[in-house]
């Protein structure tokens, strides 16, 4: 069987490093996000990425949908022994928390957490069908956000809390069929989405916010999502992994 990734957001940023991870590891990836397939950040990921990468234009809020772009994808390439759940959006806007409106922590959360969770159903409902002993993998990117109080994006942080408690359900639920469900948390990690608060983060980083005392990489994640798929790390199946430099351990 072909060993097939479906990274949701693998066009750019920390799904890119991941895509990038897999293609080396021997993977034929899907990338699916929003954008158009002409856009630019598609194109120049494409050409990156090689023959190995498709690129499939999905809008993780319309989860009616969620199962024409598993067809599509199973069409094409075969059927997905991977998910990457990556795709995430950040608060539309930061501020006070108590001045949050409902269609903003709306948008968050169907992303983030509602359109994450249908999609992760249809790819684990398709994966137990299949049962034909192979490892197959469910990974949720989530955030340290899961975790850590940022009191100017509530939503972002709920939408991730929130991630990090699906993840051990799908891993509870799926252990029976070998199927293993891990959770990443990157901490700040250097993308397009972090961009506008470089200067702010990287003054933090040197004043030792991060104990590893630099910004995080996209393939930091990526060197660890590819043990998860191969299933060099099944009987740990539910874990929680920080990828933050150390960002996220309490110190005095």
């Amino acid at each position: 069987m072909n060993k097939v990734a479906l990274i949701t957001g693998g066009q750019k940023g920390i799904g890119f490093g991941i895509a990038e991870a897999l293609i080396a590891a021997g993977y034929h990836v899907a990338l699916a996000s929003r954008s158009a397939a002409d856009s630019p950040d598609v194109q120049d990921a494409l050409s990156k990425l090689g023959p190995d990468a498709r690129y499939y234009s999905h809008d993780m809020q319309d989860v009616e949908r969620h199962g024409a772009l598993v067809d599509r994808i199973e069409a094409d390439m075969g059927p997905v022994t991977a998910l990457v759940s990556n795709a995430g959006v950040p608060a539309k806007v930061r501020g006070d928390m108590l001045d949050i409106v409902p269609d903003n922590f709306d948008f968050v959360l169907n992303v983030n957490l509602r359109g994450a969770f249908f999609l992760a159903q249809e790819v684990a409902r398709r994966m137990i069908a299949r049962a034909d002993g192979a490892y197959q993998s469910i990974t949720f990117v989530t955030s340290v956000s899961a975790s850590m109080v940022s009191i100017e994006r509530a939503e972002y942080c709920i939408s991730k809390a929130g991630a990090a408690m699906m993840a051990e359900l799908f891993a509870v639920r799926l252990a029976p069929h070998g199927i293993g469900v891990f959770e990443l948390r990157p901490g700040i990690i250097e993308t397009g989405m972090t961009a506008g608060v470089k200067d702010k983060y990287t003054a933090r980083i040197e004043g030792g916010l991060v104990p590893a005392a630099r910004w995080g990489q996209p393939a930091d994640i990526g060197g660890i999502v590819v043990p998860i798929a191969e299933g060099q790390m099944a009987f740990a199946t539910g874990s929680a992994i920080p990828v933050d430099g150390g960002l996220s351990i309490p110190r005095l």
